[in-house]
């Protein structure tokens, strides 16, 4: 079983071979073995690299999600979610999906300036820009960086719709920007609450935000004017289950519009590394949790499948989505149809002139 490491949410940190790179070899130093000479692992920091891509737009086509266009100003994330989808995306780098995901950051200074010119491209139509789709854009190192900021001012510039996902309540410090987008029906923001138990949290997301912290920021985003939504997602059988009834009714009494839910996924990497954490946390239901998890996802750890990967199959599946219909109704929410307006868009003023 391997140690934990304080405030940190992968309990390992495995290779990925699907990219043919190269293993990590240990280089002999005496710090490598220090975790079984002291009996306790050493401290794990944070280290940030600037990234310089050429476009910051980043497009799909999949029928599984609201949107056709994102921007993510970072790779990694240091809230440390063990079940992030977004953990394989670090094998690109020749770096680990486990501990390295959440310590090893990179970030994209430039993303207001390659938005900005990409905006100014002749025939772009403007559709909602959707932030924080793959790592949080309100991570802790946004406090210095301040790129996801920079973002929206581009976006509010220019009157173009924007939606925001994020576990962090810091999306609250630029209501200056967002509140008079909402006005305009330009803006929406989701926060994501997995779990109200304190110590479920601690290990499941463990660099996030308290949930309270997060269902205030609701709370201030709804009394803003801001249309607001709440993600119960993931549910994990046998650990954030029995929680969803009450989540939607504290998401209601935030003041949330809208609230869903999706069942954990497992991609690639994601599974070993799932299955490491609760052979640490939860070793007395651990086989319970994945059997139930194979259960919902046709025998499997993950089913890639679209319409199905996002929801589920089976008794299982259908009784979580039942439940929270019934919670839903009870609390009146998702009663209307949030829809972001496109019309107002307006290219960068002089962004021409800033091409040539």
């Amino acid at each position: 079983m391997a140690s934990p490491r304080p405030q940190r949410g992968a309990t390992q940190n495995a290779e990925s071979t699907r990219f043919n790179l190269p293993q990590t070899d240990s280089d002999g130093d005496w710090l490598d073995a220090r975790e079984a000479i002291d009996g306790a692992p050493p401290p794990l920091r944070t280290t940030v690299t600037v990234e310089r891509p050429r476009t910051i737009i980043s497009r799909n086509a999949s029928p599984d999600v609201p949107f056709d266009r994102s921007i993510n100003p970072y790779r990694g994330c240091e809230h440390g979610c063990i079940y992030c989808f977004a953990r394989p995306s670090h094998a690109f780098h020749d770096l680990s999906p486990g501990l390295d995901f959440e310590s090893r950051l990179f970030a994209k200074p430039d993303a207001a300036a390659l938005l900005r010119a990409e905006l100014a491209r002749p025939g772009y139509v403007a559709r909602p820009m959707a932030l924080g789709t793959n790592t949080d854009p309100y991570q802790p190192i946004e406090r210095e960086w301040r790129i996801t900021r920079s973002v929206i001012e581009v976006l509010a510039e220019t009157e173009h719709p924007l939606t925001i996902t994020t576990k962090s309540d810091r999306v609250t410090r630029d209501l200056d920007i967002l509140a008079p987008m909402a006005a305009k029906g330009l803006a929406a923001v989701c926060l994501s609450v997995t779990s109200l138990d304190p110590k479920i949290a601690g290990t499941v997301e463990p660099r996030a935000p308290h949930p309270e912290r997060r269902l205030a920021a609701v709370r201030r985003l709804a009394d803003a004017g801001v249309a607001t939504y709440v993600s119960i997602s993931p549910v994990i059988p046998a650990i954030t289950d029995h929680e969803i009834e009450h989540l939607v009714e504290r998401a209601a009494e935030a003041g949330a519009r809208h609230v869903f839910f999706l069942p954990v996924r497992l991609p690639w990497e994601v599974a070993p590394l799932f299955r490491a954490w609760l052979d640490t946390h939860f070793p007395d239901r651990a086989g319970k949790v994945m059997a139930t998890i194979r259960f919902i996802r046709g025998g499997r750890d993950n089913d890639p499948d679209f319409f199905t990967r996002m929801q589920g199959s089976g008794p299982w599946a259908e009784l979580m989505r039942t439940r929270f219909q019934i919670a839903v109704r009870r609390h009146g929410l998702n009663a209307e149809r949030i829809a972001l307006r496109s019309d107002l868009f307006r290219p960068p003023a002089g962004a021409q002139g800033e091409l040539f």
